[in-house]
This record gives structure tokens, sequence and C-alpha cells, in this order.
């Protein structure tokens, strides 16, 4: 036993030793081997994510530029005093992606919040202790002193223009965001709220948030403090590979993204109702109150539902409006239709003869939710409903792009798909 023991220790720790080799069968060694690689690529793995978590999750920075310029008087908001006075603002796990846009749970006034603030100027590494001062000059450069409440609302009638579209209800946005401006309520926007209200509008999610607020599908907006916003806590995700580092997410195969879903996702009734709410949010986005907007990362890392499995949109990053994509596209060169790419899967097709992007979308939004509905709905599907429920969501997913077909079926499939679910849950503990 005692000669055993040396050996296997020997095994270990010099798998490639000629002698043992000799004296071990091949295959002993060779699973020696793949466990030291295990072990290997294991340490790297971890590794490469703490080093990844120190990038991607730099609150403390965020929460530290944010309140210098407050107690500068260059930004104002409806949190800043609890977040940097008070220290009432308690910052819990970071749920970061990407270093730009830091993300993290919190609580705040008693309730589970998501606090959102970016911070691209101060992680450049040429920045150094300048940090502070070029968040200033980039971000909070305007409006400029000496601006008039009416130079800053065409200001910003024209910037909802560029970028949602010449819709004839922008005046009543523009009268919502002076609103939100006026945070204390005191009948005048100050240049500290002015320059806070025109930061927050150049991040893309708070646009969308504030077009979107009469939507139930969308977090609510709950308070700002400069750039620095939070919402309403975030969902629970559909998508159980989200709790993994975000550097092991692709290394998951499709198989293992199913089979998670099925061991570790609601139950089926629950995700039906979770996918009406999803078809819902479809329709709101279809002609809604300020244009229509695209979904241009459909994966199920953006479903979210709330504790009673009602949908709602887990992330609104990669929602765009239909002007920005348009204006993305026009006249841009191309070879092929992946050289007309908006965001992940906003894709139209190249006209190869003129050499340029076309305007519309080869997929519109409830043909790319009906593929992710798919693998949602189809495994566990009651054994009477799954044959119908295939059958519909294939031809879902055929509807194109073009504005006339859109226009022609994009209602009628939605709602057969909607009655269809409804139908099943409908009078049960699930609806």
């Amino acid at each position: 036993m005692r000669r055993l023991r040396r050996l296997a220790h020997l095994v270990l720790f010099c798998p490639f030793s000629k002698g043992l080799q000799g004296r071990l069968p091949g295959l002993r060694v060779k699973c020696v081997f793949l466990v030291w690689l295990g072990v290997f690529a294991g340490s790297w793995l971890a590794y490469m994510h703490y080093s990844s978590y120190a990038e991607l999750c730099r609150g403390h920075i965020c929460q530290v530029v944010i309140c210098d310029q407050y107690h500068k008087g260059i930004i104002s908001g409806s949190i800043c005093q609890d977040l940097c006075n008070l220290h009432k603002v308690e910052w819990r796990t970071c749920l970061s992606s990407v270093p730009g846009q830091q993300v993290y749970s919190g609580l705040w006034q008693g309730k589970e919040v998501t606090i959102k603030c970016g911070i691209e100027e101060s992680l450049n590494s040429k920045a150094g202790s300048d940090s502070a001062p070029r968040r200033e000059l980039v971000l909070f450069d305007k409006p400029t002193r000496g601006t008039s409440i009416k130079e800053f609302r065409e200001m910003t009638l024209g910037f909802l223009k560029a970028n949602l579209g010449d819709l004839p209800s922008l005046p009543a946005l523009v009268g919502q965001v002076l609103l939100m401006a006026d945070f204390n309520q005191d009948s005048r926007v100050s240049l500290a709220e002015a320059k806070s209200m025109w930061a927050l509008l150049q991040r893309n999610e708070f646009l969308l948030l504030l077009s979107l607020q009469e939507k139930e599908h969308a977090s609510r907006l709950l308070g700002y403090c400069g750039d620095l916003y939070v919402t309403e806590g975030a969902p629970h995700g559909s998508w159980h590979g989200a709790a993994l580092p975000p550097l092991l997410r692709p290394l998951l195969p499709p198989a293992l993204h199913s089979a998670l879903q099925q061991w570790l996702g609601p139950a089926w009734p629950w995700r039906a109702k979770i996918a009406i709410g999803l078809l819902e949010f479809v329709e709101e986005l279809f002609h809604g109150s300020y244009g229509t907007f695209y979904m241009c990362e459909t994966t199920l890392a953006n479903v979210g539902y709330t504790a009673k499995y009602d949908f709602k949109m887990a992330d609104l990053q990669q929602v765009a409006p239909e002007a920005a994509v348009r204006r993305f596209l026009q006249g841009r060169h191309c070879e092929h239709s992946s050289d007309c790419t908006y965001g992940r899967d906003c894709r139209a097709p190249c006209d190869k003869l003129m050499r340029q992007c076309k305007g519309d979308l080869i997929q519109p939004n409830l043909a790319k939710v009906c593929e992710l509905l798919r693998d949602y709905l189809l495994p566990g599907a009651p054994a009477d409903l799954h044959a119908e429920l295939g059958r519909q969501l294939r031809t879902c997913t055929t509807l194109s792009g073009l504005a006339s077909q859109v226009e022609a079926h994009h209602s009628l499939v939605l709602s057969h798909l909607k009655t269809l679910l409804w139908k099943k849950i409908s009078n049960t503990k699930y609806s």
C-alpha cells in the first residue's frame, strides 16, 4: 500500500517520467495528463475571471467621479444628496458586462434597485489623476453658461428629432425631460440640472427608458445624479447561463443552454406567460408614441420577469430607434449583408449593384423573437399544443423586414400567437 501511494504521488507530480510510463498503463498516464490539463485550464480561467472582474466592476470609481462633480456644483439630481452626502444608496452586486457601463444591484429607500453609470473617460489609462476634470470637460460640457431655457428646450428637441425621428409627439417628450430636470420643483432649470439631463440623454438606455416610461414592460426610472441613474431592481433572468462569469459564457455549448433552461427555468405555463409579455413588448416597440424601435440583440439574456412572472426587458442597451438604425445604414458601403449590421443582429440587405446598404431590415423584431421562443417554449410544451405552436412559430420566423409585409402580417401573426398561448393558461393559477 505504501509503495502504491508513493507511486500515485509520483504520477501526479511527474506525469511524463519515462520510468513511470513504462510501469503504468498508457490509459492511466492519459487520464493523469487530462486531470493536470483540467487543473491548469481551471486555474487560468479563474485568474482571467478575477482580473476581468477588476476591470468590469468599478462602481467605486463611478461614485467618486459623480460625487466630485456634484460637490463642485457642476451636476445635480434627485439622488445626489442620498448618494454623496447621506450615503443612503447601497451598492451591492456587480452586474456589469462591459467596463464603460457600470451596472450594480443596490438598495435605496428600502427598495431593491439597479444602479447604472458610464465611466468611459475615467477608465482611460492616459487620464490618470486627471480623470474627473476630463469627465467635466467631455461629458458635462453642454449646455454652456448663459444658455436660456428656451435654447435648452430647442436643443433638446433637436437632439430627440435626430435620434427618434421628426414625430409630432416629441414636444410632449421635451416637456417630460424638463420636468425631470427640475427635480426640486422650483419651476426653474439650473445649469447643473440642464447639464445632468443632457448627459443622461446621451445614454442610449436612458433615452429608451424615457421613451417607454408609459409601457409596463420597461423598468421604471427612480432617480439620477449627473449621468448616473437608478431604476427598479433587475428582473429575474430567463437565461441561467447569465449567472456564469462573462468569460465562461461563450464556452457554454448551445445544447447545455437548452438543458439549463429546462432544469432551472420556470415551469412551462409560467414561460408561456412570460412569452405573452415579450410579444406585447414587441407590439409596444412597433409604431409606439415615439416611433418604432428595433431589438438589435435578441437573446434570452435580455428576457427578464418579475416575481409574478410578468415580462420585463432586462436590458435596453441594444434596443435602437428606427431613425438611428436608418441613419447608420443610409449610404453605407457594403460587399455583403454582414456589412450592413447594426448592433448584433439588426441586419439589412446589401445592394450588390450599388454596393450600398438598403433601408429595410431583413428580419423584423417579431421574426427574431419567434426564433427565440422556439427554443424557449417548444421544449416541455403540452402535447396537444406542441404541433400548432411549432407551426405558428415557424410561420412567424419567415416574416421579412419589408415594410409592406410587416404592415400586412405583423399584427395578425402576433395576435394568433398570443391567443394560442393565452387560451392554454387562462382560467388557471398561471394567468
